[in-house]
């Protein structure tokens, strides 16, 4: 199995990384080889892979284009096909629609959300849409002073994508036609909390829920989700936190398993994962505990394919943390394996 780590390199986001970093992950000891690094770029932040070509996508924190780079068969190593400007600024996430031919990027300091073609052959082609999220905004003084799009999550079928926005405290959905343009759902968005900040968002892999994770206030809110028509009804809000815990945090990734029988989130302060056990019937939540990170700042936690094992990525004290899943239970056990990278804040494995 392949990883691929990005991150942040640039001063003005506090970046010690050096780029795309690759390992060859030994699928039985679990021991990170590193086999990459592709260096000289600028906060290649969030990546994301083509379900059906050797292609690795990047956004960049505070930039203002995707890149698209082969992957070499064999070794895993990569090279940069091309970039494409996103019309945005600091694209944060990046969504593939089921067809596989179109991206969808979250322009999180611009508000917007852009569409760009996917040729062939994996690289980029020209902007299709560009779309400005509007609403009202948060009564956060200076996290929600405009539009933040904070996330492109499509559901299992790769029809509709959920765009949460921090900025505006509403979650936008959509679905990309075949021309590339962003097409609203009915109801186009759907109100969080005030306050809430909806950051992150994630699918139940079988039945009919969504789970948006806000960073401001640090809960977690289970949505029944209409997979004909996007529409989502809010059905439980959680905290993310401890009941003892008084401390400064918010929130940062959230992870399905792949049985569907647990949700994972990651809290930026209290330097945990939450693991909370998915009730059948319901999608609804329940905690089951927190482990902490081993680190300071988690602004990824990931599961392998297999669900087996989550990575915590601790960005201020950059560090790559494994930690063994119980299946059955769904706590987490550190494994002892750490991998030291420069302020990590994604990882995909291929």
């Amino acid at each position: 199995m392949l990883a691929y780590v990005g991150g942040y390199t640039s001063k003005d986001r506090n970046g010690r990384g050096d780029g795309i970093n690759v390992y060859r992950v030994d699928e039985v000891s679990g021991a990170w080889t590193h086999v990459q690094c592709l260096g000289e770029l600028v906060n290649p932040s969030w990546l994301a892979l083509d379900r059906r070509r050797p292609v690795l996508y990047a956004a960049h924190g505070e930039g203002h284009e995707a890149t698209a780079y082969a992957i070499e068969p064999g070794t895993g190593r990569l090279r940069v096909l091309n970039r494409q400007p996103t019309q945005g600024k600091n694209g944060v996430r990046l969504g593939i629609e089921a067809s596989d031919r179109y991206l969808v990027c979250a322009n999180y300091s611009s508000g917007t959300v852009a569409v760009l073609a996917i040729e062939p052959d994996g690289s980029l082609g020209a902007l299709r849409d560009l779309v400005p999220l509007a609403g009202k905004t948060g009564p956060h003084p200076t996290e929600q002073t405009s539009a933040h799009p904070h996330d492109v999550a499509f559901d299992p079928r790769g029809r509709f994508c959920l765009i949460p926005d921090k900025g505006l405290d509403a979650v936008f959905v959509f679905r990309v036609d075949e021309g590339g343009k962003l097409v609203p759902a009915r109801p186009a968005s759907v109100a969080s909390r005030p306050g809430a900040g909806p950051r992150h968002a994630g699918f139940h892999p079988t039945g009919p829920f969504a789970y948006v994770l806000n960073e401001l206030d640090s809960t977690l809110t289970t949505y029944r989700f209409d997979a004909d028509t996007g529409a989502l009804e809010p059905r439980q809000t959680i905290t993310t936190l401890p009941p003892a815990w008084s401390g400064r945090n918010t929130t940062s990734e959230i992870a399905v398993a792949p049985s569907g029988r647990f949700v994972y989130a990651s809290n930026r302060g209290h330097d945990s994962v939450v693991i909370f056990a998915v009730e059948p019937a319901t999608g609804t939540l329940r905690p089951m505990g927190w482990e902490p990170t081993q680190g300071k700042t988690p602004r990824f936690i990931g599961l392998d394919p297999a669900g087996a094992a989550l990575y915590a990525a601790n960005q201020d004290s950059d560090t790559i943390v494994a930690f063994r899943v119980d299946q059955q239970s769904g706590t987490l056990t550190p494994t002892g394996q750490v991998v030291a990278v420069g302020s990590p804040s994604t990882i995909v494995f291929r």
